[in-house]
């Protein structure tokens, strides 16, 4: 209720001493108040009256025959009544006043101190008073709803939680047991595919007989699928190694220089036949570099027979510089090496952008598709250049070629190179 209440104030006296009722009515009469007042003389029929009817405020004297107020009070709190109690009594003391605010009373009053103007003060207090616990009492109920609510998502979620981390387990090995199979088998192929392959270059070689040109083609033809086959297991081999964390880098001065050229002589023959234009462009402050040669090479190769497969005609740029950049992965120094491919070739579509460095990937996924291959290069080529501490990005448009530009520090840390190696695929 507000301070004004609009509605009636119901109010229940309980007093033996009809002198002292009539004292109290003449006071609620005097205030600005609009009560109803009721009656009891003792304990039993207040009891009765405060179960069957419902009261806003209830004074109660503290002598009653049989009870006094304070068993009152007691035995309707202990009911869970939580209606305001003022308890009035014809001599007050202090020992008095605390036992009753104790077993609940809302507040005492001395019924020499009867007026109007103090039993509006009391009322008024104790209705606000009231209003204020039972807001509170909702408010509580309310929040202890939303803890039990709480607790049960919380509980939920840990469940669901736990779950994961037993399935994450499960999915981490079977992915190991995953890459330790695709290892062991590849390298098991390996054997006796070396083996068809130098049986069909003796031959071709003549060492073992002259064979006429049917045989000789269908020879070739073996050759030329068991390379093709070998190289299809080797990239198969060389990402499960790297899935499986047993694939480290062993860095090493180098001379990036004379790497480049090797690599690219090497790549000649493939791209004679085409007739494309291949440029190398090397600007380094100090072509020797801290790395490991190997797989740099082998990012090279990547990238450069990629260019050369998706290039008709043309021409395709193998481009290095010095970058003079901070480098969190630099033994000190403050350069990284910028490794750039572009050509003139097919270019790749923005629908396939985003995902061509993720295994098993090809933008062109026909059956009768023009280029063979397991998709495993640029995702094996990501994954090199991240365990350099490096980066790997991509400029394409259709029809008009593609720019493949890998970033990588002039020195790679040991220490740090190790430790990508175990986090490489997880993008």
């Amino acid at each position: 209720m507000s301070d004004s209440p609009t509605q009636p104030i119901s109010i229940l006296v309980v007093d033996d001493d009809a002198i002292d009722r009539m004292a109290l009515h003449r006071s609620l009469r005097g205030t600005s108040l609009n009560t109803v007042v009721q009656e009891a003389t003792n304990v039993e029929e207040a009891l009765k009256t405060v179960f069957d009817s419902r009261y806003d405020c209830i004074f109660v004297d503290y002598h009653l025959p049989g009870q006094d107020g304070l068993a009152f009070v007691r035995k309707v709190r202990q009911e869970g009544i939580d209606t305001p109690l003022v308890v009035l009594t014809g001599q007050g003391s202090e020992q008095t006043a605390v036992e009753l605010m104790k077993a609940g009373a809302s507040d005492y009053l001395p019924k020499n101190k009867l007026s109007p103007e103090t039993l509006t003060r009391i009322v008024l207090s104790a209705l606000r008073m009231y209003q204020a616990e039972i807001l509170v009492k909702q408010t509580n109920q309310r929040i202890s709803e939303k803890n039990r609510q709480l607790e049960r998502i919380n509980r939920e979620l840990e469940r669901k939680q736990q779950q994961i981390y037993r399935q994450n387990l499960q999915l981490q090995e079977v992915s190991r047991l995953k890459s330790e199979f695709l290892a062991t088998m590849s390298h098991e192929l390996r054997t006796p595919l070396n083996a068809i392959i130098g049986f069909s270059q003796i031959l071709l070689g003549g060492k073992k007989g002259d064979i006429n040109e049917t045989q000789r083609d269908m020879l070739g033809r073996v050759l030329s699928n068991g390379r093709h086959l070998l190289e299809l297991i080797s990239d198969i081999l060389e990402l499960s190694k790297i899935e499986a964390g047993r694939l480290e880098l062993e860095p090493c001065k180098m001379d990036l220089v004379k790497l480049v050229e090797e690599t690219v002589e090497e790549l000649q023959s493939l791209i004679t036949p085409k007739q494309l234009d291949l440029k190398v462009d090397i600007t380094l402050n100090d072509p020797i570099i801290t790395n490991d040669p190997t797989r740099v090479r082998q990012v090279l190769i990547n990238l450069l027979s990629n260019a050369i497969k998706f290039t008709q005609h043309g021409s395709i740029t193998v481009s290095i510089k010095s970058l003079t950049t901070k480098h969190s992965c630099m033994n000190g120094g403050s350069e990284e090496i910028l490794l750039s491919v572009s050509d003139t070739g097919c270019g790749i579509s923005d629908v396939d952008q985003p995902y061509i460095f993720e295994a098993f990937h090809q933008s062109d996924q026909r059956t009768n598709r023009h280029h063979a291959g397991t998709g495993l290069g640029l995702a094996i080529t990501y994954s090199l250049v991240k365990m350099m501490c490096g980066d790997i990005t991509v400029e394409s448009q259709v029809d008009k070629g593609s720019t493949f530009r890998v970033r990588i520090p002039h020195e790679v840390c040991v220490e740090t190179a190790s430790a990508n190696a175990l986090n490489t695929l997880s993008r």
